[in-house]
């Protein structure tokens, strides 16, 4: 367990922050190897299938993100003020409410994938194996939630190290098993689906496992698992905003993946394969929040409000740091990056993605400052802010791209994701300056 309440504050940020990011990077090397594999073992339409389906099965997973997210927030201010026992009540709460809320969507989903991905105008080559691996990763989902419930529990608590070893053993698994399915047996995208699945059970199993013999504040009894009703206000009210903010950004990107589809198959498959790309772009970016956000949340539950604006500009700091390293990396490096993705004759991805990717090393910039400010509101328990300007975002970039990618293609897809930031900050910034005038930043919440 790490108390941020006391100590160095930016020694707190890093330690937490280095185990985060790298938690999160693995997390995503779950589909980034799908598609790698996919993509050389499968052909492109296969490829193209498991990106038609990831803006719907992402929706799904950062709801479940988000709800854990919001969750966490109040296990962070109840751990840093000690109180043990809201925290236990707390996990108990978010366990059963998660999990039947994700049991209900996840059959829902599985009815609904075919019906979902033709509206967004899937290829109807590509529709029946689209909808076969969106059925079989919504199938799961539950262990999705429980591996995301256990993890925000323990860093909650400050341990961000040990949900990292139990997904990289998961994502090591993931790829064993890509190569196997899809490789060895010729599965294509079931076996993509089938290889991500296992892998999250078993990184669920262990991280329970490993509650139950290392962490006693976490070791809940049966009887205990039950929902507490003026908990489960709280956590809603905190974990509704947040699941909704999440998702909202996964459903912009499914109504521009609607935009993508009718421009071919060459530009789905590259929209894919630089997804995967942002995604490792900004999990740092987002992991740096997390630790800003829980950091915020265990001192306002200690009420030390002299670290809180200390800990919001070191989040700021550590973004600066972060930015100058992903952008030398994106723009140099986009032409061996988009080869991982294309065969030798899929040279018009690699051309796409590279002029995308040259755009979007310059644009991180933008997500650094957003990402820290809504870490801050998040740990200040002020979620209307995080949704408000993430909606922003996502109607503007939108918007942008229905005008400029028919028109310029990927580099129109890149300048969309500059002007929805752009907006998202217009959002945030004078919300804050306002927050902070009114000295409402050191109004602690109980």
């Amino acid at each position: 367990m790490n108390n941020m309440t006391t100590g160095s504050i930016s020694s707190h940020l890093v330690k937490y922050t280095i185990p985060l990011i790298l938690g999160n990077l693995f997390q995503l090397t779950y589909n980034a190897v799908d598609s790698i594999i996919v993509g050389r073992y499968a052909g492109k339409e296969a490829l193209a299938a498991v990106g038609t389906a990831n803006p719907v099965m992402n929706i799904m997973i950062f709801f479940i993100i988000g709800i854990c997210l919001g969750a966490s927030v109040l296990m962070s201010e109840f751990f840093g003020a000690g109180d043990k026992e809201k925290f236990r009540k707390e996990v108990a709460t978010t366990l059963v409410f998660g999990a039947f809320f994700i049991l209900i969507i996840s059959f829902v989903g599985i009815l609904l994938a075919r019906p979902i991905l033709n509206i967004m105008g899937v290829p109807e080559e590509i529709l029946a194996s689209a909808t076969s691996y969106l059925q079989i990763i919504l199938m799961g989902l539950i262990f999705t939630f429980f591996y995301n419930a256990f993890a925000s529990a323990l860093k909650s608590i400050g341990d961000s190290k040990t949900p990292l070893i139990f997904l990289a053993i998961a994502a090591v698994l993931n790829g064993c098993l890509d190569m196997v399915f899809v490789a060895g047996f010729g599965l294509g995208v079931t076996g993509a689906a089938l290889a991500t699945i296992i892998a999250e059970a078993v990184s669920a199993i262990l991280c329970l496992c490993y509650i139950y013999k290392k962490v006693p504040l976490l070791r809940l009894k049966v009887n205990e698992l039950r929902i507490e009703t003026k908990l489960l206000k709280r956590t809603i009210h905190y974990a509704w905003a947040t699941a909704l903010q999440q998702s909202c950004l996964y459903i912009g990107k499914l109504v521009i993946q609607g935009v993508i589809n009718p421009l071919g198959i060459d530009a789905i498959a590259t929209f894919n394969a630089v997804n995967r790309v942002d995604d490792f772009a900004f999990t740092p970016q987002q992991s740096i929040a997390q630790s800003v956000t829980t950091f915020v949340a265990q001192n306002r539950g200690a009420k030390k409000k002299d670290r809180i604006m200390k800990g919001f500009h070191g989040g700021i700091k550590l973004e600066m740091i972060y930015w100058v390293f992903i952008c030398a990396v994106t723009y140099f490096g986009a032409v061996p990056i988009m080869r991982l993705f294309a065969t030798g004759g899929d040279s018009q991805i690699v051309v796409m993605g590279t002029s995308y990717l040259h755009l979007m090393a310059i644009f991180y910039l933008l997500p650094a400052f957003t990402n820290v400010i809504q870490g801050f509101f998040r740990g200040m328990g002020n979620m209307k802010i995080t949704l408000i300007s993430t909606l922003v975002q996502m109607i503007f970039r939108v918007l942008a791209v229905f005008i400029l990618a028919p028109r310029f293609g990927m580099t129109g897809v890149a300048y969309a994701c500059f002007i929805g930031w752009i907006a998202m900050l217009l959002a945030e910034l004078p919300y804050y300056f306002y927050y902070k005038r009114k000295n409402e930043i050191l109004n602690i919440q109980s």
